[in-house]
């Protein structure tokens, strides 16, 4: 036996016997922690992963099956116009409001169909950037030059952060299109425009079933959506029924014993929203799992991408949890520390701001009173302005799930580029302010 070839699982065995050995339970930081770790990963369970993962793993499967890659490449390739690419990529926040998580099925769903770099990146950031509430919020509640200075940041860096990362890996996004410009263009199987009408009522259904609730109810139009929000997803999942079935031949007897399913359990459980729902993605699930045709496909891609995700992200919410805590709680490391050291407007300030709300998970609009709470115990709003533009974009789990996609590399990339322009905004707008 070759013992150099036994020493990397020798190394690994001494090092988690030790860890086992030492393992600090009973100390009440740890235990804290602990409970902290599952607390996060419960509630991210309950709240994310049917309402927004779900949704969006079929999004991402419905891309890599009805959309094919030469029309990737035409809009969001590397040799696709670059006003266009960049200009929806960088926007696309405004619409989708949704967390760094929720993004990334969608992300890998672009990326893999072969979209450019530099858009595809500009996407990722966006996505969970630019939520119109959340900035409305911040302007609100942080007061309106950090609105402003949030909104305009969060713009700029998709666009800069995807023009670099492009730049950057430029040879191999040259490669990309030589590959594929040997791919012939598939024949149109049905209309553009009903595939566009199939997208629009998926994302309809992700945004309104997400809908956050406003901070109070005198936010006008924004509580009035709140409010009705689940009769909008209701009405969007009927349209998805019939657009199923009339344009993507799936099987109508099916559909409709699956739909009305769903609309018992709405008046068995009025008043719980998410057993519908639940009762909805389930039959979706089952019908199309059986399906022979291109529905059958669009299931397996979208289980495709959630075998990959989802252990990633479940993991990463833990080990966050573990280090970070929840919103309004600690874990291992203590909230002091972090107060104390994002004080003023020190490049060192406005790095650890940057750092920490990079590897910490914030769901949508979570950040808001977590910096507002930060502020009132001396951070200074550079600082504060840097963990906004730094931590919905990113976290733990979401890098876990961008490095299986695109590589350590481009993630490392990524996240430096974040880090690093959220640290420099930071300190350039809290000495303008």
């Amino acid at each position: 036996m070759e013992w150099k070839n036994e020493l990397k699982p020798l190394f690994w065995l001494v090092t988690i016997f030790l860890v086992c050995f030492y393992l600090p339970v009973g100390v009440p930081r740890f235990d804290n922690a602990l409970k902290e770790a599952l607390e996060l990963t419960k509630w991210y369970a309950q709240e994310h992963v049917l309402l927004c993962l779900v949704p969006a793993f079929f999004i991402a499967g419905a891309i890599g099956v009805f959309v094919s890659q030469q029309s990737v490449m035409k809009y969001l390739g590397p040799k696709a116009n670059k006003f266009l690419a960049y200009g929806v990529a960088s926007v696309s926040g405004t619409i989708l409001a949704v967390c760094s998580c929720t993004i990334l099925p969608l992300f890998a769903g672009i990326y893999k169909m072969g979209a450019g770099l530099g858009p595809a990146v500009a996407f990722l950031y966006s996505g969970p950037a630019i939520s119109i509430l959340a900035i409305i919020i911040s302007a609100r509640v942080l007061g309106f030059e950090i609105g402003v200075a949030r909104a305009l940041g969060a713009i700029i860096f998709s666009l800069v952060i995807g023009l670099i990362m492009h730049y950057i890996y430029r040879k191999e996004e040259n490669d990309k299109v030589i590959a594929m410009a040997d791919i012939p263009e598939p024949e149109a199987v049905r209309p553009l425009w009903q595939i566009a009408v199939h997208f629009f009522v998926m994302v309809a259904i992700l945004v309104f079933a997400n809908w956050a609730k406003p901070a109070d109810e005198t936010s006008g139009a924004w509580y009035v959506i709140y409010y009705y929000k689940w009769t909008v997803t209701a009405v969007f999942s009927a349209i998805f029924a019939v657009v199923l079935v009339a344009w993507f031949k799936l099987n109508a007897v099916k559909t409709a014993l699956a739909s009305i399913a769903v609309i018992a359990a709405g008046f068995s459980f009025p008043h719980e929203p998410m057993v519908p729902f639940v009762v909805g993605t389930i039959g979706l699930s089952i019908i199309t799992s059986f399906d022979k045709g291109e529905c059958g496909e669009w299931f397996y891609a979208s289980w495709g991408f959630a075998k990959q995700i989802m252990p990633l992200l479940l993991g990463g919410v833990f080990v966050s949890g573990f280090l970070l805590g929840r919103p309004g709680n600690e874990g291992i490391i203590p909230n002091l520390w972090i107060a104390s050291a994002v004080g003023g407007n020190s490049l060192f300030a406005n790095a650890i701001s940057s750092v920490v709300g990079a590897f910490m998970y914030f769901a949508t609009l979570t950040e808001v009173p977590i910096v507002q709470g930060l502020l009132g115990s001396g951070m200074g709003k550079g600082p504060a302005l840097a963990l906004l533009l730094a931590g919905p974009a990113l976290s733990l789990p979401n890098m876990l799930v961008i490095k299986s996609v695109m590589g350590t590399q481009k993630t490392a990339v990524f996240v430096a580029l974040v880090v690093v322009m959220a640290t420099f905004t930071g300190m350039i707008y809290g000495a303008a302010f």
